[in-house]
């Protein structure tokens, strides 16, 4: 089935001290040709995620490659049946993947690629450790088999985490990945000032993985988390099943559904205890409000 929306996810750590001046240039480009999702540019380079048709996105994807930072940017890329994104945003940061670490970017070094192909036997060793450098919502609907769970809440959480449990005089050999690569990417580059004798890491992330490797050939057990309006998605880059709680923006599976602190449009288990009766209440109103414009036919964007 041939789904309308293109989704493509794309990072590059680089040089790019004009991205100030850039900014402006690539969101009016990107809403020119109905692109939307979310960039984030800093000096050090871009990472984001796009949506649209296919003229779009291949578009807006040669606009970035236009410029001499990015000529050789890669991609990957999936497909949706309703609008991932939106909005369009291109946001100015300091970071294209904020770790708070000053000083540490793969710029000046970075672990071994492993390619989608190589990863199986690279995580059936034995000495090696495997590190999931997402966040814990993420690991709890999917994960690698044996792949160990940071527990993190934020990927700043991560240099803590591994300063209070691994060492590398005791632990020579650190697999990591991520996503789309940029967050195991930035990883491997702690790692390395950290002392670590061998850092790897998985090019292309977790998405590269479930579109290249076939399922029953595959190491990834569950579902991928993504940031944006498909939830999740499973081999193939599918879309997968989960949906999204509004009030913590973490992911929701059926039987989570069930319990008895979820409220579509409002809260889940998560994030019942977490927010007031006052945020309860004004999530409970966007919904109606949701929910009457789709009875309309017309579109409701919120806040």
């Amino acid at each position: 089935m041939n789904l309308p929306y293109v989704v493509a996810a794309l990072y590059k750590f680089a040089d790019f001290p004009d991205y100030k001046e850039f900014q402006p240039k690539l969101l009016d480009f990107c809403k020119a040709h109905n692109v939307m999702g979310t960039l984030l540019i800093a000096e050090e380079g871009i990472n984001g995620t796009i949506a649209g048709s296919r003229e779009g996105i291949d578009a807006a994807l040669k606009f970035i490659r236009s410029h001499p930072s990015f000529t050789d940017i890669e991609h990957k890329e999936s497909f949706a049946s309703k609008p991932p994104f939106l909005r369009m945003k291109v946001k100015l940061k300091t970071e294209i993947v904020t770790m708070g670490v000053p000083g540490v970017t793969p710029r000046k070094s970075v672990g071994t690629y492993v390619t989608p192909k190589e990863w199986n036997d690279l995580l059936k060793q034995d000495d090696v450790v495997v590190i999931d450098t997402r966040n814990d919502y993420e690991y709890e609907i999917g994960t690698f088999k044996g792949a160990i769970n940071p527990n993190t809440e934020v990927f700043r959480d991560f240099p803590k985490y591994m300063e209070e449990n691994w060492s590398p005089e005791k632990h020579k050999r650190v697999v990591t990945f991520c996503t789309g690569g940029i967050r195991c990417e930035r990883a491997t580059a702690l790692l390395n000032d950290m002392g670590y004798d061998e850092v790897y890491h998985l090019k292309g992330g977790i998405l590269k993985y479930l579109e290249e490797i076939p399922q029953e050939e595959s190491l990834w057990d569950g579902e991928c988390f993504v940031f944006d309006n498909r939830v999740s998605v499973t081999h193939g880059v599918k879309e997968g099943n989960y949906d999204q709680c509004y009030g913590c923006r973490y992911p929701v599976s059926a039987e989570q559904k069930q319990h008895p602190h979820y409220k579509v449009g409002v809260h889940c288990h998560r994030c019942y205890d977490k927010r007031s009766a006052e945020q309860h209440r004004i999530a409970e109103t966007r919904h109606r409000q949701v929910e009457i414009a789709k009875q309309k036919g017309i579109k409701h964007l919120g806040r």
